[in-house]
């Protein structure tokens, strides 16, 4: 794991050693995982494979970015652009999966969302920012570190299709 002065960045085998450091942190089974595009796709399918979930739905949530007001901003309501039906999340043990945790809006609009469909949800990121975090004392359910900066996943990196890293520094 490199460490620069805003950033964080993130190898592979950072990722290996931070799914294998969640598995065993589970207190309960999961028959079905909703995975938070895009960050949790990722972590989510590898959790998924290790956990032997087969039940495995995406969730796709958009916080509207024309608040010019960048407290209100943080106050909007989510929209929910894909979202799976409540016959498919009702009466399941639901995993929640992104990549990270940072002032919480996203994992906690899709855990509520889990719950009002009769679904019993835990959130699960890679990486928690306690010092970004909106809802107090919340936190993931299940986290593998504390990131303080913004955290770069080497699926993010440049492959040649205009993704906003561009290489490992």
């Amino acid at each position: 794991m490199k460490s620069e002065s805003k950033h964080i960045v993130i190898t592979w085998t950072d990722v290996d050693r931070l799914i294998n450091y969640l598995i065993p942190k589970f207190d309960r089974e999961f028959n079905a995982m909703v995975i938070i595009t895009r960050g949790g796709i990722i972590p989510g399918g590898l959790l998924a494979e290790a956990m032997d979930i087969e039940h495995v739905l995406t969730a796709a949530v958009d916080f509207p970015a024309e608040i010019e007001n960048e407290e209100s901003k943080l106050m909007a309501w989510p929209q929910f652009i894909q979202f799976p039906a409540d016959e498919q999340l009702a009466g399941r043990s639901v995993l929640i999966v992104d990549d990270v945790w940072g002032s919480g809006r996203t994992s906690t609009a899709v855990k509520n969302r889990v719950l009002a469909a009769g679904g019993s949800p835990e959130t699960c990121v890679l990486h928690f920012n306690p010092y970004r975090n909106l809802f107090g004392k919340t936190h993931p359910d299940y986290y593998a570190d504390v990131a303080e900066k913004f955290v770069i996943y080497p699926w993010e990196i440049d492959r040649g299709g205009g993704n906003r890293i561009l290489a490992y520094e």
